[in-house]
C-alpha cells in the first residue's frame, strides 16, 4: 500500500516537475550572464582559471591560494573536461541541470509531505521564476551545488535512507561549510525514528563523505587548505552583512564615518575595517551561533516529523544568512529550494521574504562601486538584511509552533 502511494506520488510530482521545469530553464536565460550567454559574472572565470590549472598540474591549496572548499572541485572540474574555450557556457549549463534537480527534489517533497495542488503550484512557481529574482549571480556561482545536495538529502531522510542522506550533506559541508547546521536536525530526526544506532552511522557516513572529498587536497598541501579555512574564519566584516550594512546607514545618517578596505586576510573581500565593525564582527559570531542554537533546540522540542524537519533545514540555512558575517547576493540560492519546503503560512511568508531579498540584492549587483562608496544604494542592502532576518524569524516561529504542539516531548519510535 506504501509502494502503491509513493508511486502515485512520484506521478504527481513528475507532472508537476515538467509544466515548471521549462519555465525555469526559459526563466535561467533571462538575466544577463544567464543561461546560453557566454558573458560570466561572480566567480565563475576564476572557476574555469582554478579548473585549467589542475588539468595541467597546478594543484590547488598547494601552487595556487583557493579560498573554496575543496568540495567546490566536484563542480568546478567537469566543465574542464569537456570544453577549455567555452568553460563558462558549460558551466552555466551544468549548474542548470544540477538546478533541475533541485526542483526535482522539492516537487517529490512536496506530494510526500501532502502538499495540495494550491500548494505545490505556489511553491514550484516561486523556483520557476526564481531566476529572475536572482538575477546575475543565478548559475555564475557554484553556490547551487552545495544548495541541491541539501534538499536532495531531505528528500533521502524522508524516504528513510539515511546513510545516502548524510553522504549528501558531507559532500555539501565539503563544497560550503553552511551545512554544517544541517546535520544535526538530521540526526534528531532520525534518531527519533530509527534510532540513536542509526543516527551515529548516518554521522559516520557524513564524516567519510565529507572526508574523501577533503583528504586528497589537504595531503597535497595541509598548510595550503589551512591557509585557505583561515583566510575566511579571520575576515572582517563583510560590507553586504548585516552588521556593515548598519554601519553602512549609520554613515549616510552622519552618525558613524566608515572605513572600507580590501579586506586583511587573503580571501577576496570588501570589509568594513575599524574597532566598531570589529565587535560587530564578533556580535555576529554570537547572534549566528544562538540564532542555529534556538533551531536546533526548536526541532529538538517539535513533533520531529518531516515537515518540521524540512523547517528545521529552512530555518537553520536562513539564520546563517541572516547573522553571518560575510553575505553575498549568490548566498540566497542555499535558501531557495528550502523555503517553500516550510511549514504552513510560515513557508509562505519565508519564501516571500526571500523573493524580497533576491530581489532588492540584485538591484544594486551591479552597482558594487556604489556601495563601496557608501551611496544610497546602502539603504537595499539593509532592507535586504532585514528581510532576511524577518525571513528565519518566521521560519523559527512556525519551529516553535510545533514545539508547542508537541509539548516538549520526544516523539515516540
Amino acid at each position: 500500500m506504501v509502494h502503491h502511494g509513493r508511486v502515485a506520488g512520484a506521478r504527481t510530482a513528475l507532472r508537476a516537475w515538467l509544466v515548471a521545469a521549462p519555465v525555469f530553464v526559459a526563466c535561467s536565460a533571462v538575466p544577463s550572464g544567464g543561461l546560453g550567454r557566454e558573458r560570466g559574472y561572480v566567480d565563475v572565470d576564476l572557476y574555469g582559471r582554478y579548473a585549467e590549472g589542475l588539468l595541467h598540474g597546478r594543484i590547488p591549496y598547494r601552487d595556487v591560494f583557493v579560498e573554496y572548499p575543496p568540495g567546490a572541485f566536484v563542480a568546478l572540474m567537469p566543465p574542464a573536461f569537456i570544453t577549455d574555450e567555452h568553460y563558462r557556457s558549460a558551466f552555466k549549463a551544468l549548474m542548470a541541470i544540477v538546478a533541475l534537480g533541485g526542483l526535482w527534489c522539492v516537487a517529490r517533497l512536496l506530494v510526500e509531505l501532502g502538499a495540495g495542488p494550491q500548494r505545490l503550484t505556489l511553491a514550484l512557481g516561486f523556483l520557476a521564476v526564481s531566476p529572475l529574482m536572482l538575477g546575475s549571480v543565478w548559475l555564475n556561482s557554484y553556490d547551487v551545488w552545495p544548495a541541491v545536495l541539501s534538499v536532495a538529502a531531505l528528500l533521502a531522510l524522508v524516504f528513510g535512507f539515511v546513510a545516502l542522506a548524510f553522504v549528501f550533506l558531507g559532500l555539501a559541508f565539503a563544497a560550503k561549510v553552511y551545512a554544517i547546521v544541517l546535520v544535526v536536525p538530521a540526526a534528531l530526526y532520525v534518531a527519533s525514528h530509527r534510532g540513536m544506532r542509526a543516527a551515529i552511522r548516518g554521522s559516520a557516513a557524513f564524516a567519510i563523505a565529507a572526508a574523501l572529498v577533503v583528504t586528497p587536497f589537504a595531503a597535497a598541501s595541509p598548510g595550503g587548505v589551512w591557509s585557505s579555512i583561515r583566510s575566511q574564519a579571520e575576515r572582517g566584516l563583510h560590507i553586504e552583512s548585516l552588521g556593515a550594512s548598519l554601519l553602512l546607514v549609520a554613515d549616510r545618517l552622519g552618525l558613524y564615518d566608515v572605513t572600507v578596505t580590501a579586506g586583511s586576510t587573503a580571501a577576496k573581500s570588501r570589509d568594513l575595517a575599524g574597532p566598531a565593525p570589529d565587535a560587530l564582527a564578533f556580535i555576529s559570531t554570537l547572534l549566528l551561533a544562538a540564532a542555529i542554537t534556538a533551531v536546533w533546540v526548536a526541532f529538538a522540542r517539535s513533533t520531529r516529523d518531516a515537515q518540521q524537519l524540512a523547517t528545521a533545514f529552512a530555518a537553520g540555512v536562513a539564520a546563517v544568512l541572516a547573522f553571518s558575517k560575510v553575505l553575498s547576493p549568490q548566498y540566497g540560492e542555499w535558501l531557495l529550494f528550502l523555503c517553500p519546503l516550510a511549514a504552513g503560512a510560515g513557508g509562505v511568508a519565508a519564501a516571500a521574504l526571500a523573493a524580497a531579498a533576491f530581489v532588492l540584492a540584485n538591484l544594486w549587483f551591479h552597482h558594487y562601486s556604489h556601495l563601496y562608496d557608501v551611496d544610497g544604494v546602502v539603504w537595499l542592502v539593509l532592507l535586504r538584511n532585514a528581510a532576511l532576518v524577518a525571513c528565519y524569524g518566521v521560519l523559527l516561529a512556525a519551529l516553535l509552533r510545533g514545539s508547542r504542539r508537541s509539548g516538549g516531548s520526544v516523539p515516540s519510535r
